[in-house]
C-alpha cells in the first residue's frame, strides 16, 4: 500500500482517525507532529515560541521526507499543506486525504485546547480566516471527505473505504 497522508484543519481528528484506520489496515501509524516533538525533545507550542513558525514548519518538511515510502498512514500537522513542496511531495509518494469539517464545529472542539500554540490569544474569527485561508491548500488532496456529521466509527469507514478505493484504482 502506497502511503496515505492525512490533511485537514486541527481539531478535525487526523491523529485520531489515522491511528484507527492503521489498526484496521494493520499498518503502522506517524504522527508528523509527534515525530517533529521527538527529534527536538520539544514540545511543538515550546518550538513556536523559542523559534518561530518558519523554523517548525522547516522540521516538517525534513520529517515529511525521511518517512518510509509505504504501508503507513501518515497524519499531518494542520499546516502542513502551506508549502506547495509538501502537498506535491505528499501527492507523489501517496494517497492525500483532506479531512474536512464545518468551521464552526472545529472551533467547538478547539475553543478551549491549550496545546495547540496557531490558536492561542486568537479570537473566532482570526482561526476562522486561518482555515479559509488554508482551504484552498487542502483542496488540492486526491479525496476530500466531509466528516462534519460523521462519528469517529463513521469517518474511519470513511477513510478506510476512501483508501481501498484508491488502491484499487492504482492497480
Amino acid at each position: 500500500m502506497q502511503n496515505v497522508y492525512l490533511t485537514g484543519f486541527m481539531g478535525v481528528g487526523k491523529t485520531t482517525i489515522g491511528q484507527a484506520v492503521a489498526q484496521k489496515l494493520d499498518v503502522s501509524v506517524i504522527d508528523t507532529d509527534f515525530m517533529v516533538e521527538s527529534s527536538t525533545n520539544m514540545l511543538i507550542k515550546d518550538i513556536f515560541e523559542k523559534y518561530g513558525e518558519n523554523y517548525f514548519r522547516d522540521l516538517e518538511t525534513k520529517i515529511l521526507t525521511v518517512l518510509p515510502s509505504k504501508d503507513v498512514i501518515v497524519t499531518t500537522g494542520g499546516g502542513i499543506v502551506t508549502r506547495q513542496e509538501n502537498m506535491e511531495w505528499m501527492k507523489e509518494n501517496g494517497c492525500v486525504i483532506f479531512l474536512y469539517a464545518d468551521p464552526e464545529v472545529i472551533w467547538n472542539r478547539l475553543e478551549n485546547d491549550t496545546t495547540r500554540p496557531l490558536i492561542q490569544q486568537r479570537k473566532k474569527e482570526e482561526v476562522l480566516g486561518l482555515f479559509g485561508n488554508r482551504l484552498l491548500f487542502y483542496k488540492q488532496a486526491h479525496i476530500t471527505l466531509d466528516t462534519t456529521d460523521l462519528s469517529l466509527d463513521e469517518a474511519v469507514e470513511a477513510v478506510h473505504k476512501a483508501i481501498k478505493t484508491w488502491n484499487n484504482r492504482q492497480h
